[in-house]
C-alpha cells in the first residue's frame, strides 16, 4: 500500500499535509510536481485534481489538506 503527497513550491497546504502526516507517523512518497514529476504525471495519476496538495492514503485518494484533516479525525 501506498502513501503519496502530490505537492508542489511554494504551497503553505503541502507543508500542513506532511507536517500532519508526520505526527501521525503515517510514512509518505512526496512527489514534487515541477522537479521529479510532470504535471501530465499527477493529472495522469490524479484525473481532474485542480490543487495540490493531492493525497493518497492506502492507495485511496484523500484529496486536499482540508479532506486529510476530515480523514484523520
Amino acid at each position: 500500500m501506498k502513501n503519496i503527497v502530490w505537492s508542489k513550491v511554494p504551497c503553505g497546504f503541502c507543508e500542513a499535509a506532511k507536517t500532519l502526516l508526520k505526527s501521525k507517523n503515517i510514512e509518505f512518497e512526496e512527489r514534487m510536481i515541477g522537479k521529479e514529476w510532470t504535471m501530465e504525471q499527477f493529472l495522469e495519476a490524479v484525473p481532474g485534481a485542480k490543487t495540490v496538495p493531492q493525497i493518497i492514503l492506502d492507495d485511496k485518494l484523500i484529496g486536499t489538506y482540508e479532506d486529510l484533516k476530515n480523514y484523520l479525525k
